[in-house]
């Protein structure tokens, strides 16, 4: 009966999971400069951090943060400032001794990548607004709150695995050794871009509201 309903939960899921942005960075940014194990977990904290946007959503919170300006502006800022954080700490990255033709560099402990990857997941004010699109337009009032818990589980299971693809194809030593020869120049890119992906989340606002203070 609900078939139709998940197909195209799961299409709209993909679509929007597979474009890049923050999440896909760190993913990519760690895998690179830590390894598969913390790809991987980088991964799982992304998928963890996915269950947040469901729970509020399933609870109506999203829509009281949808219709608070201030509050809405708060997760903005809020994630914008841990984007400049890791942003920040990517462009301070130094030349390393190498070894081989890997750059050696201190390991991320497994629960700084999950985090990572939760944090960033969970104070994207994009996957606030395409959860909430998703669970008011696409998914039907009238669908039992059991089938929508059903459908959250799924895309969170789903958003792991694909970033946990992403970690296992960045993370292999080839690739490694290709990112490796950069050292700490990839870094620094990935820090620029992640610093980018938050000037973007405060200036879009900024613009939409014709230019005037957030």
């Amino acid at each position: 009966m609900y078939l139709n309903e998940f197909l195209l939960v799961a299409l709209v899921h993909l679509l929007a999971v597979i474009s890049p942005g923050p999440d896909f960075a760190i993913v990519i940014r760690n895998s690179v400069g830590s390894g598969r194990r913390a790809g991987l977990l980088t991964a799982l904290g992304v998928g963890c951090g996915i269950l947040v946007h469901v729970a509020y959503s399933l609870l109506g919170i999203g829509l009281i943060v949808s219709q608070s300006v201030w509050l809405f502006n708060l997760l903005k800022l809020a994630a914008a400032g841990y984007l400049f954080y890791l942003g920040i700490k990517a462009l301070r990255s130094q030349p390393q001794m190498l070894d081989g033709e890997m750059s050696r560099r201190p390991p991320l402990s497994g629960a700084k990548a999950f985090s990572n990857g939760f944090v960033t997941n969970g104070l994207n004010p994009k996957a606030t607004l395409f959860f909430l699109s998703l669970f008011t337009l696409v998914i039907s009032p009238q669908t039992p709150i059991g089938i929508q818990t059903f459908y959250g589980f799924y895309l969170a299971i789903a958003t792991g695995a694909w970033f946990c693809l992403v970690a296992v194809l960045f993370s292999h030593a080839r690739v490694r050794r290709g990112f490796g020869r950069l050292g700490h120049w990839f870094d620094r890119l990935m820090g620029a871009v992640l610093i980018g992906l938050g000037l973007h989340l405060v200036l879009s606002e900024w613009l939409k509201r014709g230019a005037q203070p957030l």
